[in-house]
């Protein structure tokens, strides 16, 4: 990845030189170039070169469709405490930004399969992780209700209209100890999923709502911004035990 002045992020194409408003760097600087190192355009412009993590990734990959935000996304990678070796079902895989956080997380002996049941998103997604690099990731272009093909999972992550349909799948599914995740837009969703969860004998059953809320700090001093990032959607737990 290279860096402008300005901070902003761009991936570098192989074997390319990098042309910006800010002027050409070429190839051979590029090829030339370690992590760290700063640049010249012909314009006597600064960039940087820096090793792209999974969130400069998919703040930069291509994108169909919107994204699960890094607030939801840390907070079901914490609350199930996933972590390297576990084995992750993720539906509706979109562009692929939690599923590539999930990869990134259960590393080389893990694996997660992604459902996505339209074949653009599906595609979209194989070249997202393609091109980030990682393995441990199968995109599967099927709709999850036709049945999970995967059992002694770690974690199923639901993002679907109606998540509740397929929750005895679900289970089946899940190892003793083993998440259910759902993100839910809407208050109804969650609150369905809940009480079929709690029918179907799930434990550890929470709905939780992530707002984030940055501070400003200025000469003057420290307050709140007065914009913030509110409902995005909420997050159902339950856990097979």
């Amino acid at each position: 990845m290279i860096l402008d002045e300005r901070g902003k992020k761009y991936l570098l194409k192989e074997d390319k030189e990098f042309q910006s408003d800010l002027g050409i760097v070429s190839a051979e600087q590029i090829a030339n170039s370690e992590i760290g190192d700063e640049l010249k355009s012909h314009l006597d412009h600064t960039f940087k070169i820096v090793k792209p993590n999974v969130n400069d990734f998919i703040d930069l990959m291509d994108r169909r469709c919107s994204i699960l935000i890094q607030k939801d996304i840390g907070s079901v990678l914490a609350h199930t405490g996933l972590g390297a070796g576990d084995r992750v079902v993720d539906a509706g895989t979109g562009a692929g930004a939690i599923a590539l956080n999930f990869g990134n997380v259960v590393g080389s002996e893990g694996k997660v399969y992604t459902y996505e049941i339209r074949e653009d998103f599906a595609e979209v997604a194989k070249k997202n992780i393609e091109n980030f690099g990682i393995t441990n990731i199968e995109v599967k272009n099927k709709d999850i209700k036709e049945g999970i093909d995967e059992d002694n999972l770690d974690l199923i992550f639901l993002d679907l209209p109606k998540p509740f349909e397929i929750f005895e799948d679900v289970y089946d599914s899940l190892k003793v100890g083993g998440w259910l995740t759902v993100y839910a837009p809407y208050i109804d969703q969650a609150e369905v999923s809940y009480r079929i969860a709690k029918k179907l004998g799930f434990y550890n059953i929470d709905i939780i709502e992530i707002l984030e809320r940055g501070l400003e700090v200025r000469q003057q001093g420290v307050r709140p911004k007065t914009r913030m990032v509110g409902h995005s959607g909420y997050l159902l737990f339950a856990r097979k035990l």
